[in-house]
């Protein structure tokens, strides 16, 4: 795996006159459009690197973008990958690994989510601060490569508190307090969304959101060391009274109502660093 790693990275490096983010940003399913904000200095296709997955999902560009953004050198993953598309956890995993080699030191993630919360609102931001891995697998299943990180990582805090509570303050400095929530994400297999049942279950075992991301790249962050924020958009509401069939043209509008908010939020972290 660390061959295949080391190519890819060896790649980028040799095609952006071996650019080095201090950032990595992975954005989720309708929120691509972050990436116009980046003064993009090299733009690659995932297709063209290395070992690399390749986006099949509706709305994930499929390219990795290196340039600014908020004065600090990003790498944005335009797009990412999926258990249910049919890629294994290492693979899910292997971006972030990828962007660690290139140099970045913390790694902010986004993604579409379900609200479980009653209290949550179509369109608000959920700043996560832990997880439930209902997902079969994670991408530490296997013989453990050292020069990644530890056999056995700890997961007390998968979410950089420093991180989680400079996001809070800069929410509330933008006005955007009432509509930045918190709480537990819910990672699922997909690509089936969830039953009324499920979504009871979900809750009452202490799940705010749901989605089929973000967890497995979350626990390569930790294993590598990253600091880690992660962001969900709640694109529609799953608790009783509020559900309802989901029509993706609805979730992606969802999203857009958000995006700008999260593209605010997030250069306002890097602006502040």
């Amino acid at each position: 795996m660390h061959q295949f790693l080391t190519e890819a990275a060896a790649y980028i490096q040799a095609h952006s006159d071996n650019f080095q983010p201090t950032t990595g940003i992975i954005l989720g399913t309708g929120l691509g459009a972050l990436a116009q904000e980046v003064e993009v200095a090299y733009s690659l296709s995932y297709a063209d690197i290395p070992h690399f997955p390749i986006s099949t999902v509706e709305s994930h560009a499929g390219r990795l973008l290196l340039g600014t953004l908020g004065g600090h050198s990003v790498a944005v993953l335009q797009g990412r990958f999926h258990y249910y598309e049919g890629y294994t956890m290492q693979q899910v995993a292997m971006p972030v690994r990828v962007l660690k080699l290139l140099g970045i030191s913390q790694l902010f993630i986004s993604n579409a989510a379900g609200g479980l919360n009653p209290e949550f609102g179509i369109s608000d931001l959920m700043l996560i601060d832990d997880h439930l891995n209902l997902l079969p697998g994670n991408p530490l299943i296997g013989p453990n490569d050292p020069d990644l990180g530890p056999r056995f990582p700890d997961m007390y805090a998968p979410y950089d508190a420093t991180l989680l509570a400079r996001a809070r303050a800069a929410a509330e400095a933008l006005g955007q307090g009432a509509t930045t929530q918190r709480g537990v994400y819910a990672a699922c297999p997909g690509p089936m969304l969830e039953t009324p049942a499920e979504y009871r279950y979900l809750r009452t075992i202490g799940a705010d959101a749901v989605g089929m991301s973000t967890v497995p790249e979350v626990i390569a962050a930790r294993h590598l060391g990253l600091p880690v924020l992660a962001v969900s958009v709640i694109t529609d509401l799953c608790y009783p009274g509020q559900l309802k069939p989901v029509v993706l043209s609805e979730i992606l509008a969802a999203a857009a109502v958000a995006e700008p908010r999260l593209t605010a939020l997030i250069k306002a972290l890097l602006t502040e660093s």
